[in-house]
């Protein structure tokens, strides 16, 4: 009895050796992919200054080569075409012809120099991007992008700014393989600057044109400085100008969630978007933050004041092949 229980125990003991080796191998894989997961941010931007042909040029800093995840991909054919225009057999055979584009484009090409010192006019811009069209829209012409994203800038009187974003962003979106549209939101009238409300009625506005299922809201005086930072959006919303050379390529604070950030169609619903009510730079970031967040005062407030109380009037629309410009009336403090 003693000798037939033996060869069992060892084939056991055995068993167990093996059983944990491979939960060890398991580990070291999960630690490795979590830390190259946990480096995706690690992506600089440079501000532009209020007078841009004052500034000598800076050399470019290095970034991790990580590209951001992109969430749930729609194989949807029909959610692929324009909401607003009629669906035609050409438009159906294209998309059916058409691969998706790859998750990682290949004409990414990582680290840019990024310098305001040379002048940038419009006219240049629109020879630089033939292939965009009416509204600052493109898409790409051999693969279905992943995602349809608007870009939504709150604007008034940096047209200088503008230009140098619309030259360096242009290309890099287009390098990143993106269906996208560009929405510049003007404030008419001198009162109160009110960036958050702006981004709203970009929102609300952009969406009236295209069944766009990712949004990019960005101040008009960021550049990215590597164009592997993807503007797409994810499962989470992801806040994409962390390392700004304004703050030392650090956060200012643990909240901040300025500059640029992303937002999928359905997370920005969930949070009723953004409030209305900061009149005035700053708030408004570290609130959509805190909405996500859900603290005490926020949950007070974002049921009631968002897309839901959302009033404006559009004084004026102006299109061309670099940008869609929206002029509005969003009343006073």
């Amino acid at each position: 009895m003693q000798e037939s229980v033996l060869p069992n125990v060892g084939f056991f003991a055995k068993s167990c050796a093996v059983l944990v080796c491979l939960c060890g191998v398991h580990l070291i894989v999960a630690l490795f992919f979590y830390l190259t997961e946990s480096t995706s941010t690690k992506f600089y931007y440079r501000q532009m200054p209020s007078d841009s042909h004052t500034v000598t040029s800076e050399t470019h800093r290095g970034a991790a080569l990580v590209i951001f995840d992109n969430g749930t991909v729609e194989t949807d054919l029909n959610k692929r075409i324009y909401t607003n225009a009629s669906v035609n057999k050409d438009d159906v055979e294209e998309l059916a012809v058409l691969e998706s584009c790859p998750e990682t484009s290949p004409l990414l090409v990582g680290p840019l120099r990024v310098e305001f010192s040379e002048p940038v006019n419009l006219d240049m811009v629109h020879i630089e991007n033939p292939q965009l069209m009416t509204g600052g829209r493109y898409k790409p012409s051999d693969c279905v992008a992943l995602q349809k994203v608007a870009l939504i800038i709150p604007f008034r009187n940096r047209d200088e700014h503008l230009k140098y974003w619309l030259h360096y962003l242009h290309p890099i979106l287009q390098r990143q393989r993106l269906d996208y549209g560009i929405y510049v939101i003007e404030q008419d009238g001198v009162d109160t600057f009110n960036r958050a409300k702006l981004l709203n009625v970009g929102y609300v506005e952009a969406l009236k044109e295209y069944d766009y299922d990712c949004f990019i809201f960005s101040d008009v005086d960021i550049i990215p400085m590597d164009d592997r930072n993807t503007y797409k959006c994810s499962s989470q919303p992801r806040h994409l100008s962390v390392s700004m050379d304004k703050f030392g390529f650090r956060l200012p604070y643990k909240q901040y969630f300025g500059g640029v950030s992303a937002m999928s169609k359905q997370q920005f619903h969930m949070i009723n978007g953004f409030p209305n009510n900061y009149w005035g730079w700053g708030g408004e970031d570290d609130d959509i933050f805190n909405r996500f967040k859900r603290i005490t005062h926020t949950r007070q407030t974002m049921n009631t004041d968002g897309i839901n109380s959302l009033k404006y009037k559009v004084i004026n629309t102006e299109k061309n092949k670099l940008y869609t410009k929206i002029t509005v009336d969003i009343g006073k403090p």
